[in-house]
């Protein structure tokens, strides 16, 4: 059985992650959240999706084994992608909660207009996603924006770097005012969107799941009466045994 003092658990490939839990204790500040990255296998974007799938399911194990936690949130849209329906069957009775690229909210505020989808090589090229663009690109003119190398970057903690700058003008030039909205269909992205914006220019607005994550993540301990009162926690764990990587997680959580 689950307890409203279990630990809500957080995972990502690496730091990306946490601007989806910076939602979840925005929402919800009583609560204790373990944060697990797994730096050591990071990135997942360019990896076999099989692969991703077996690092997912490991990772979920290990948190469920080590921790009492009444929820999973998998704070990934590559996990997502490639291991959420698998997560979900191997562990029936548990809140598993996952994140996908926000293209039906950009969707709903642009119809009939030109949105980018910038994401990783597995999030782009999986059948969930598919399902998701065929959605939409009926009523819209959807532009699949693949970003290798932006991970490794945020990861090495080059988010506000010249570097990345240059990076974010090659890439995202050419749809330099040509585009209503950019959905950021990789947690780490939202640590770049200030750097995005300054590219695109102002015309464009960026979007992104982790608050609708965050209340649907609510919605269903919530509906399970295991919504917690008190002090609030938060662990950070990551898998490589980097102490450079837990400083960088805990700057970005702030």
């Amino acid at each position: 059985m689950y307890a409203k003092d279990d630990y809500i658990a957080v995972f990502d490939s690496g730091v990306g992650g946490i601007s989806v839990l910076r939602q979840l204790r925005k929402l919800m500040p009583d609560e204790k959240f373990i944060y697990f990255g797994d730096t050591a296998n990071a990135p997942y974007g360019s990896r076999p999706t099989s692969e991703v799938r077996t690092l997912t399911l490991a990772a979920a194990q290990m948190l469920r084994e080590k921790y009492p936690v009444k929820a999973l949130v998998v704070a990934c849209n590559t996990a997502t992608a490639a291991a959420i329906e698998t997560l979900r069957v191997a562990y029936p009775d548990f809140i598993v909660i996952g994140i996908e690229p926000a293209l039906k909210l950009a969707a709903d505020h642009f119809p009939g207009g030109r949105i980018g989808v910038m994401a990783t090589q597995v999030t782009l090229r999986e059948e969930k996603f598919d399902h998701l663009l065929h959605r939409f690109d009926r009523e819209c003119t959807v532009a699949k924006i693949p970003a290798p190398g932006l991970v490794e970057l945020i990861e090495g903690g080059k988010g506000d770097s010249p570097e990345c700058e240059v990076f974010l003008r090659e890439l995202l030039g050419p749809y330099a005012g040509r585009l209503d909205a950019l959905v950021l269909g990789c947690t780490h992205y939202p640590f770049v969107q200030r750097t995005i914006a300054k590219v695109l220019g102002p015309e464009t607005i960026l979007l992104h799941g982790g608050a609708g994550t965050a209340r649907e993540t609510k919605r269903r301990l919530e509906k399970a009466g295991l919504l917690r009162t008190g002090q609030g926690e938060v662990i950070l764990l990551e898998s490589q045994g980097n102490p450079a990587k837990l400083e960088l997680a805990r700057r970005l959580l702030g």
